[in-house]
């Protein structure tokens, strides 16, 4: 399907402003103190807005609508525990990243438990962001893929080259500021698809709802599509306690545990904490992304039905083969395509490349956070505090754009293998992936912050058990071990990150209480046990 000149106008207008705007940025850019946090001086509405881009990203602006348009509203129930998590991050965990003027979230641990343990949450985090925008990339492939007709490869290759270059460019200063653009633009791009849809249908947006009712689209259980004949089939909707299937009360706990995470030991989260410019405003950042991610993550997925409502009506076989996850010749097609499908062939000109624009947005949003806060990890954590020690800023400056370079090839790299990939829909490969590549670093942080006890030692304890666990997990359900789910059954891999977590609390707590104290170790602000009164900035 060819792209009409409007909305290529759109698009590339949008392409402009945001390469413009990491020019502009570029010349402020005179340390790594610009570099990694702009200065320190957001106020707390854009930072929030910025969290919200990071968070959404095309996995959500994507995933979401072909989630729901293929499945039911399960996975949206992990969204709901965001406003629990941020109230026990605002109170809790914010206050360890605000006193001292720190740069990365992993400085904390060489704090409490000494310079291994930092190394360890460096490597994790880097890891979970190179798997993740590489996935991101992917899906922005996919939509230059739909508009263009250039190969998945190539498509893969301009997105990765554009996003990086405002990134690197830029620096975290571009990154605040067009994320806030850009959640703006995406929200937008997605109103304007309902807004048409609900005007082409008989019944408007109460036919979403009646329709969708119908086909037990808004169900909180698991959902499983017939590819023979189209027709879900939905399995009862439980709220028991267990680790071997999707529930509700499951998912929530496990929305818990990640929103813990992301508010506790992400850096693209911590780096927004420290670059915000007092505590008052980083809280209310906080509660700025609550209050705008959970209406649109639910309006997100609320799409999705009524991308399938739409087609209800209007039968098209391209749109069938997405619901069904395979074509007339039997090949393989995601549901991620739904909306650029949707948006191309049925919205009119100029409105189809505001709504692709906006995809690209919600990609670009968490990509250019990604960039930078890897950079800026290795660089503080690793490059700078164990390589080379004793160089000027400006020689760290420029290892940061050089290590963002060297991301960026590997993010394309991984993009490559993303793009072979066939499961069932992304939102639910992702939810899998981050489960399994979490590392327990929820249940480090949170040892640190509530106990007294651990020191390294029993860190290396707690990584080489949470460790050896996910490896387990993963050789397990690939089924290199062997073993009959029988006689050791498998943890669904959506709770193995909750698993690992309370395997590296409860290992590192224990080794902790054996282990003699070393005498030397000063735990003033490092726990809640030894805080001081000093209020924060």
């Amino acid at each position: 399907m060819e792209i009409r000149w409007g909305d290529l106008a759109v698009i590339v207008v949008y392409f402009l402003g945001i390469t413009m705007a990491g020019l502009w940025f570029a010349r402020r850019n005179k340390s790594t103190e610009d570099y990694f946090l702009g200065g320190r001086n957001f106020p707390g509405w854009a930072i929030g807005l910025s969290m919200v881009g990071t968070s959404i990203s095309s996995v959500s602006f994507l995933g979401y609508p072909a989630d729901a348009y293929k499945t039911t509203f399960l996975r949206l129930l992990p969204a709901m525990t965001l406003p629990l998590g941020v109230l026990i991050a605002s109170i809790v965990f914010l206050p360890f990243f605000r006193r001292g003027k720190i740069t990365s979230a992993y400085e904390y641990l060489e704090g409490r438990f000494g310079p291994g343990a930092r190394v360890y949450g460096a490597l994790i985090f880097i890891t979970q962001q190179l798997v993740r925008i590489g996935m991101i990339l992917w899906l922005l492939s996919v939509l230059i893929y739909t508009l263009t007709g250039l190969s998945v490869e190539m498509s893969i290759i301009i997105a990765g080259v554009f996003v990086s270059f405002y990134t690197i460019v830029g620096g975290f200063e571009a990154v605040i500021w067009t994320d806030v653009v850009q959640t703006i633009v995406l929200f937008a791009g997605g109103v304007f698809a309902l807004v048409f849809i609900c005007m082409n249908l008989d019944g408007g947006i109460m036919e979403i709802f009646k329709v969708g009712m119908e086909h037990n689209k808004f169900s909180l259980a698991e959902g499983l599509v017939n590819p023979d004949t189209g027709v879900m089939t939905v399995k009862e909707n439980k709220w028991n306690l267990t680790l071997y299937e999707k529930t509700a009360m499951m998912l929530l706990i496990y929305g818990l545990f990640n929103w813990l995470m992301e508010y506790s030991s992400n850096q693209n989260i911590i780096q927004r904490y420290c670059a915000s410019k007092s505590a008052k405003e980083a809280r209310k950042a906080m509660w700025v992304c609550v209050a705008a991610s959970i209406p649109i993550w639910t309006f997100f997925m609320f799409l999705g039905t009524a991308l399938f409502v739409y087609y209800q009506a209007n039968p098209d076989p391209e749109a069938y083969a997405m619901l069904v996850g395979q074509n007339a010749a039997g090949e393989s097609v995601k549901a991620e395509g739904i909306l650029p499908f949707f948006s191309l062939k049925v919205l009119p000109m100029g409105i189809a490349g505001l709504v692709m624009a906006a995809a690209m947005a919600a990609a670009m949003s968490s990509l250019d956070s990604s960039l930078n806060a890897i950079s800026t990890v290795f660089v503080v954590d690793i490059y700078r505090r164990h390589l080379v020690k004793e160089k000027d800023d400006t020689h760290y400056l420029k290892v940061a754009k050089i290590v963002a370079i060297i991301c960026a090839f590997i993010m394309l790299g991984v993009a490559m293998i993303w793009a072979k990939y066939d499961g069932e829909t992304l939102q639910d490969t992702n939810t899998i992936i981050a489960s399994i590549t979490m590392g327990g670093l929820f249940g480090l942080f949170f040892l640190g912050f509530i106990t007294k006890w651990g020191d390294d030692r029993a860190v290396f304890g707690g990584v080489i058990a949470t460790v050896s666990f996910s490896l387990l997990m993963v050789c397990k359900q690939m089924g290199y071990l062997g073993l009959s789910d029988d006689s050791f059954p498998a943890i669904d891999q959506y709770y193995t990150g909750i698993v690992g977590n309370v395997i590296m609390f409860l290992v590192g707590f224990f080794l902790g209480g054996l282990f003699p104290k070393k005498k030397d170790r000063d735990l003033t602000n490092l726990t809640v046990w030894t805080q001081d009164k000093v209020p924060l900035d």
